[in-house]
Formats: C-alpha cells, sequence, structure tokens
C-alpha cells in the first residue's frame, strides 16, 4: 500500500500516530488506554532501531534509567521495569501520560532482557535483515 517504509517510517508514522491519535480531535474517535499501550510499545521498539534522530527518546530514557541506578545502588532493569508498570496500571492517567509512561516501559523492559525484549529484537533483527 504505501511501499517500503523502513523502521524509520515506521518509527515516524507511529511518532504521528501518538501525536494525532491520542487526542483524536479530527474525525477518528481517539485512541483508547490498551491501544495507547500497544502503539507506544510499538514505536519504542521501533526508535530503539531506528537510531538517528529517534534515538533522542531512548537516550533521554537511558539517562533517566542510569540516573536511578546510581542513586539506588543495585537496582536492576527489571526492577525499575515493574516499578514503572505497576505506576502505569495503578496511577489515574491521561492517555497522553499513558503513552509517555508506556515508552518509557518498553524501553526499559526491552533493555531487562527476557520476554519483554522479543518484540524490539524482532524489529531490530528485520531492520538488519534490510540492510
Amino acid at each position: 500500500m504505501f511501499g517500503d517504509l523502513g523502521t524509520v517510517g515506521v518509527a515516524a508514522a507511529l511518532t504521528c500516530l501518538m501525536i494525532w491519535g491520542i487526542p483524536g480531535e479530527g474525525k477518528l474517535k481517539p485512541l483508547g488506554w490498551w491501544t495507547t499501550v500497544l502503539v507506544a510499545m510499538l514505536a519504542g521498539s521501533a526508535y530503539k532501531a531506528a537510531g538517528g534522530p529517534f534515538a533522542i527518546v531512548p537516550d533521554i530514557i537511558g539517562t533517566g534509567v542510569g540516573f536511578a541506578q546510581g542513586f539506588l545502588k543495585g537496582l536492576t532493569m527489571p526492577a525499575i521495569a515493574l516499578c514503572v508498570l505497576i505506576f502505569m496500571l495503578f496511577k489515574k492517567l491521561t492517555t497522553r501520560q499513558v503513552g509517555y509512561t508506556a515508552l518509557v516501559f518498553f524501553y526499559v523492559a526491552a533493555g531487562a532482557g527476557g520476554r519483554w525484549s522479543i518484540i524490539s529484537d524482532a524489529i531490530e533483527n528485520a531492520r538488519a535483515g534490510l540492510q
């Protein structure tokens, strides 16, 4: 339909979807809570794979994670991911806040390894296969 988007194109499209789809002031309804989480998950994974200007999001989140780990010695990536997930699930957030929090969660969770890293690894492998 749109040809070869590539990882940068996917990252750009998902960013547009988050910016304009969450408030949904146009013809379509705004994105719901779970849809926003899904889009943020894919966007965070695409940012990691796309690099370039999209690397600013992982860089900012990585700086925050590094600060937290320096402040609390022994704080692991899985522990940070779990704390962010608990915050996201139990704190009353706007859909926009859910999008930002989910971006942070999926970046940290992918860095923590385990099952959460499968999606970002798949996108990274697809990007590497296109080069």
